[in-house]
């Protein structure tokens, strides 16, 4: 049974994988986490618009990289961080109280959805799924 095109490139030579070359991989991914990185320097109403357009960003890229290429973790990591925007909306308009370190919370639980999401959906269905 064959694979279909677009799939086969990617588990071929990985050069339709956004998540699997270097320079798509920092553009997509990389920088929009810096820029989160450095928005914990800044005033919450800023930090939060920052981290809501980085988490529709990445989440948006790891949609279009799934259905680029049938990346198995990037199914599973864009809903996640479309979320996360959600929850970052929500904390940083008041509607969700987490507290005074609500930042913290938010961005470790990004980091370890993502890490969780990223490491256990592809070892359990390997790095590309129909």
């Amino acid at each position: 049974l064959a694979l279909p095109e677009s799939r086969s490139a990617c588990t071929q030579s990985g050069a339709r994988d956004w998540a699997g070359n270097w320079r798509s991989f920092a553009l997509l991914w990389v920088l929009p986490a810096g820029a989160m990185v450095a928005a914990l320097f800044l005033e919450a109403q800023a930090r939060g618009v920052i981290w809501t357009a980085m988490l529709l960003w990445m989440g948006g890229a790891c949609i279009a990289n799934a259905r680029r290429c049938n990346r198995t973790h990037c199914r599973f990591t864009g809903p996640f961080l479309l979320m996360m925007a959600a929850g970052v909306v929500a904390y940083a308009s008041g509607l969700v109280d987490l507290g005074r370190h609500g930042w913290s919370i938010i961005g470790s639980a990004t980091v370890l959805g993502v890490f969780v999401l990223w490491w256990g959906s592809e070892r359990f269905w390997g790095r590309y799924t129909r």
